[in-house]
């Protein structure tokens, strides 16, 4: 979220000038740019109104920082009326930019794409290379043309619009790395296992954390409590 502080609109204007504020109060965490029409949720953060757009997706709608429940947001006027008028250094070449045209000019900026590679490169030195025991369950690889880093909603949208006359046999990313799932089966249809299995998220219904067993009795009580 970008939090102005106790600060008031003309001396962070006037730090950002001088090179002495933080750019990164007023970056999406979503997108990681520069704030583009932003509004502000009901639990305080704020995003991009299309990146929001993207968090309003699922059937239950969460907020991407704290995961609470999005309601109702209102648009972010003093914040976006900053941005407007407010300039500070690209990090890659130094130049003055307005904050409202910082995404055009680090697109574009050799100097700020150097500086992001060195950063990756040495963030990537720094850490050790940790396995995790527990398998990933929130983001998968395409079974076709292997793109990977997809959520639940964005692999079925990314599938459907982009192999939908793939008549390969597949396995189920989604499936196969649930605890019950089979790493080895293949669908026969793919495509209509996509929409009828995968029309809601596993982790808002499943506790990752809970045995197989439990999961079962959890479900068969539920089951008798409905009926």
């Amino acid at each position: 979220m970008a939090m102005l502080g106790s600060f008031s609109a003309a001396q962070h204007k006037k730090n950002l000038s001088e090179g002495s504020g933080d750019v990164s109060e007023y970056v999406c965490p979503v997108c990681l740019e520069i704030f583009e029409s932003p509004v502000t949720t009901q639990c305080g953060h704020t995003f991009c109104q299309s990146c929001l757009q993207e968090c309003l997706r699922p059937q239950k709608p969460v907020c991407a920082v704290c995961r609470a429940t999005l309601g109702h947001w209102t648009k972010a006027g003093d914040l976006e009326a900053l941005i407007q008028s407010a300039v500070a250094a690209c990090k890659g070449c130094g130049v003055p930019v307005g904050l409202s045209k910082m995404r055009s000019h680090t697109a574009g900026c050799s100097k700020y794409q150097e500086y992001i590679e060195e950063g990756v490169r040495t963030t990537a030195q720094s850490q050790p290379t940790i396995i995790s025991p527990v398998p990933n369950r929130y983001t998968f690889t395409c079974p076709y043309c292997n793109c990977q880093n997809l959520d639940q909603d964005g692999l079925v949208e990314h599938c459907t619009t982009q192999h939908a006359r793939d008549s390969r046999l597949v396995v189920c990313p989604i499936c196969a790395s649930m605890p019950w799932g089979d790493p080895n089966y293949t669908s026969t249809d793919f495509f209509q296992h996509l929409k009828i299995r995968h029309s809601f998220s596993y982790d808002t219904f499943v506790d990752y954390s809970t045995d197989e067993n439990t999961m079962m009795q959890e479900a068969l009580q539920r089951s008798l409590l409905d009926n």
